[in-house]
């Protein structure tokens, strides 16, 4: 079984600590992304599960066995680094061969996975290629390569696409996902992109300074954010959060958004949530999520246009979101634009903790 277990643990690094009492269970063949930003703790993370660096308590287990004092090469654990780290003095043939070579299996079968591998990756027409002479988008395709074709119970991937180009990206993420299926290997993947993190991963682990956030489906995590930081964070652009107090009149509860004006009325079980937490709440909802009429009033500042999205800054001082139209939308700069967020779409939190109140 390739179940990783994460049990209570730990990493310090003399007096800082770069992970903080995580507790994560990886099932076998699933995806899971470890996605935050820069310093968060989730290459130390991943480091631990290879058997790079010791917990400073807590334990790993794969399947149920204890990982302590396991070396990296006993763990059967493929990595692939960011930096590719290839050798160039070899072929790409050479270089996706070496590791079933080193250890000793048959030449039809290092021939036929290699091939296999080659075809999966696309690299069958540069087999014979010097590898000093590739780009760095083939380099990473075949670094990622040869760490699959000794195909690893358990494959770890450290951000293995932050040096390629955006349209390389695109395929490789394609070509990943494939890969997993294929082999059907428990695999972990570090990365900031969110991007990545949504199209690939079966559950999205969200990490910021060595807490973890929040465990769920790319869906999930987009749309019930477990505080605010998630919120934020998820999303191109992250969700709008404005700032409110809880208006009960004649039983029927709003937020009162100040110069915004009044919410629509929540509902029964966003009231409820919200006469629990007793105090301001952060009025949250996706720029993408919002429909164009009645409601809110906030000035276009500024405009984005994205390819088939355009996407309007609004607002100023404290009270600012941002709004997804499609570029054939009527709007001007300076002028009010006039919206409301879906009431599906709404999410509420509690302004001094950042969590999220439910019951939406």
């Amino acid at each position: 079984m390739s179940t990783i277990h994460l049990e209570n643990l730990v990493k310090r690094f003399g007096p800082f600590t770069a992970l903080k009492t995580m507790d994560l269970t990886i099932a076998d063949g699933e995806f899971v992304a470890l996605l935050g930003p820069s310093g968060c703790g989730k290459s130390t993370t991943m480091n631990m599960i290879a058997g790079i660096e010791r917990p400073s308590e807590g334990r790993i287990l794969f399947g149920g066995r204890d990982m302590a004092g396991v070396p990296m090469g006993r763990r059967g654990v493929g990595f692939v680094f960011q930096n590719y780290a290839i050798f160039t003095h070899m072929t790409v043939r050479q270089n996706l061969a070496y590791g079933l070579r080193a250890t000793r299996r048959p030449a039809d079968e290092v021939a036929r996975r290699v091939g296999t591998m080659a075809e999966l990756l696309q690299l069958t027409d540069l087999m014979d290629r010097p590898a000093a002479g590739l780009s760095v988008n083939i380099l990473q395709r075949v670094a990622i390569g040869r760490s699959a074709v000794m195909e690893p119970a358990i494959f770890l991937l450290d951000e293995p696409l932050s040096n390629v180009d955006a349209a390389f990206r695109a395929v490789m993420r394609t070509e990943l996902k494939q890969l997993q299926r294929t082999f059907r290997q428990t695999m972990v993947y570090v990365t900031h992109d969110q991007l990545e993190a949504m199209t690939m991963a079966d559950r999205i682990a969200v990490m910021d300074h060595g807490v973890l956030q929040q465990v769920g489906t790319p869906l999930e995590i987009y749309n019930n954010p477990a505080n605010l930081f998630v919120a934020r964070f998820i999303g191109a652009p992250g969700m709008n959060l404005l700032r409110g107090r809880p208006v009960e009149t004649a039983g029927a509860m709003s937020i009162d958004l100040g110069e915004l004006g009044l919410t629509p009325t929540l509902t029964p079980e966003q009231s409820a949530a919200v006469r629990a937490a007793k105090g301001e709440v952060i009025y949250g909802f996706r720029p993408e999520q919002v429909s164009r009429g009645l409601g809110m009033a906030m000035p276009v500042n500024f405009v984005e246009r994205i390819g088939a999205r355009t996407i309007l800054h609004l607002g100023q001082g404290k009270d600012v979101a941002k709004v997804v139209l499609e570029n054939d939308a009527g709007f001007e700069t300076g002028k009010d634009l006039h919206f409301l967020p879906l009431p599906s779409a709404v999410r509420l939190f509690d302004a001094a903790s950042g969590i999220a109140l439910r019951g939406h």
